[in-house]
């Protein structure tokens, strides 16, 4: 891994860009959540595909595609963060959390179970996969779920980013054929076995998000699912759609969409609201592919973004 560039600020995140052995071009990140340190939590996130087919309308990650990375080129990933920190190679944090959820929708790529075999030996590993659940992707959820049950148990995080109960606006917010709420819940119900952690669906929640509590308490178990609201990240894609997010980063509660909230939470619903640190803003460690634009623009108007070193 040859490393092109590095923003950020080691307390907070650091977001990587970097040639991998074969030549493409890919980022990725090391975060920590202040005010736990390094010893008690420490995520990566990293990229599965080169740019990404799907075009989410507040995503910068979809502004090319160019195929998928392979298993040598998601693992120098991986193993380039560990060695920064961990020169032995031994992740000595008690929480040690990989996602698949920089660029690229990681079912469009099936070298990510063999990296996923790879990484068993961590034994304080807890790796996420973060999916729309695209259409034809079956193969890759079935080998997953055999994945997380051999060597996974009870530390296997899933999400599904949702956005909205309206099948008609998802479609317009991840613009391609994707499993409806209904098969997300049916999927579920076989992934969740005793001990395993629920599966996260997340919302981003903008103004104008079509949110039904009914219909996901209709739909969905409270007992193998959760969900997660997070505000739209400034990316440029969120700016262009003219997205707005409606969270409240000081509370991290909706404000046009607070009773949906309330709704979950009085039918027995777990509900996680996640604001992350502000600054990661800056740093741009919250959005796949938000680097290479916000240098883009910075070089077109010097005076208008902060450089993060």
């Amino acid at each position: 891994m040859r490393i092109l560039s590095k923003f950020g600020r080691e307390d907070i995140a650091v977001v990587y860009l970097g040639e991998t052995s074969k030549g493409n071009l890919v980022e990725f990140v090391e975060a920590l959540q202040p005010p736990l340190s390094l010893a008690e939590k420490w995520v990566l996130i990293v990229s599965t595909l080169k740019g990404c087919p799907v075009r989410c309308k507040m995503c910068d990650a979809g502004g090319y595609y160019e195929g998928t990375l392979s298993e040598e080129e998601i693992m120098e990933q991986i193993e380039y963060m560990i060695r920064q920190r961990f020169p032995d190679g031994k992740v000595a944090s008690k929480k040690f959390k990989v996602q698949f959820a920089r660029v690229g929708e990681p079912a469009f790529n099936k070298d990510v179970l063999i990296v996923l075999e790879r990484l068993k030996n961590y034994e304080n590993l807890i790796p996420c996969v973060s999916t729309i659940a695209p259409v034809g992707c079956d193969s890759f959820f079935e080998q997953m779920l055999k994945i997380k049950d051999e060597h996974y148990k009870g530390r296997f995080q899933l999400q599904f980013s949702i956005h909205s109960t309206d099948e008609e606006q998802r479609d317009q917010i991840m613009p391609v054929r994707k499993w409806s709420l209904d098969q997300i819940a049916e999927f579920g119900e076989e992934f969740v076995r005793k001990g395993d952690r629920k599966i996260t669906l997340n919302f981003a929640v903008s103004e104008e998000s079509i949110l039904d509590a009914r219909r996901l308490v209709e739909t969905f178990s409270k007992e193998k699912f959760l969900v997660k609201i997070t505000p739209i990240n400034p990316t440029y894609s969120a700016l262009h759609n003219n997205i707005k997010s409606d969270v409240d980063t000081s509370t991290g509660m909706p404000i046009k969409h607070r009773r949906f909230v309330e709704e979950l939470q009085s039918a027995g619903f777990e509900v996680i609201l996640s604001v992350g640190n502000l600054e990661e803003n800056k740093i741009a460690s919250n959005c796949g592919m938000y680097v290479r634009r916000h240098m883009s623009e910075r070089f077109k108007n010097p005076h208008s973004y902060t450089y993060v070193s």
